[in-house]
């Protein structure tokens, strides 16, 4: 048998390489957004290796992405969309999901299974019998047309989450209230809704940032220059006249600083949603 000094040796070592690991992948994600910080601080006559900051900045980079792509005005778009997508999403994802785990019938899992089936469908084999239906309802280039599409595609996987985590919350809970005289709304909005601040936090996290990047839609949904999101404002600097991937480089940077503040704010809470949500 190992002794215990043998073992802890081990564990030692294992621990080091899953550090050495994790501290690898790390540097894979940040060597993208690296990039596109140094290039977004050159000028466009600066053919200097990809690697190396420049010593003295360019920041008119950044001016000019806010002023010629009309940043600001996107930035509106975008979070009005993203934020009303959002909370459609679970609003509606919860609601969906409360009947769904607490009655285990054989419809409501043939439900769920219709449900899980749907989130298989390429989104975009759908794109033009969606724009065809847009067009007949003059909801292109409206919040009120592209708002619907984004709810549509990022609910089953809302609900499904939601649906997982409910049943790992103890019925007795339920049949406690209803003892105590709460009715069933009652029940889900005091007692059941504020248990899934995980699984919440996970689903907004995951529907703001598809909302968010959204460009497959957008390009199609939103065509008037005022209706722009953050996606098309950056693609404009990529034309059949010519580029400037400098300027590019720093509007991409400025339109993901704010999903990655929250993100880095409630990732202790996505994690937990991801793990208890998606797993039963």
């Amino acid at each position: 048998m190992k002794s215990t000094e043998s073992i802890k040796r081990s564990a030692r070592v294992r621990r080091t390489w899953r550090i050495i690991l994790a501290l690898f992948i790390c540097l894979l994600q940040l060597v993208p957004v690296y990039i596109t910080f140094t290039v977004s601080v050159k000028p466009q006559t600066d053919m200097s290796s990809k690697w190396l900051i420049p010593a003295k900045p360019f920041w008119q980079n950044y001016m000019t992405a806010l002023e010629a792509g009309n940043l600001l005005r996107a930035f509106l778009n975008t979070l009005i969309i993203t934020v009303i997508s959002t909370g459609l999403v679970v609003v509606l994802g919860a609601a969906s999901a409360y009947p769904l785990a607490r009655n285990p019938s054989r419809l409501n899992k043939g439900v769920k299974t219709f449900i899980l089936s749907i989130m298989m469908v390429p989104a975009l084999s759908l794109l033009v019998p969606l724009y065809v239906m847009l067009v007949h309802f003059h909801a292109i280039s409206t919040y009120w047309g592209i708002i619907p599409v984004h709810v549509v595609f990022n609910l089953p996987l809302a609900i499904f989450m939601y649906a997982n985590f409910i049943e790992t919350i103890p019925q007795e809970l339920d049949e406690a209230a209803l003892i105590d005289g709460c009715s069933v709304y009652s029940i889900f909005g005091r007692i059941i809704l504020p248990l899934m601040t995980p699984v919440t936090v996970s689903v907004m996290i995951l529907t703001s940032v598809n909302a968010w990047n959204d460009y497959q839609y957008s390009l199609y949904f939103l065509q008037k220059p005022a209706m722009k999101v953050l996606t098309l404002s950056i693609a404009s600097f990529f034309g059949q006249s010519g580029a400037d991937p400098h300027v590019a480089a720093a509007a991409a940077l400025l339109a993901i600083l704010p999903i990655m503040i929250i993100y880095l704010c409630l990732q202790k809470y996505f994690v937990k949603g991801m793990v208890e949500g998606a797993i039963k």
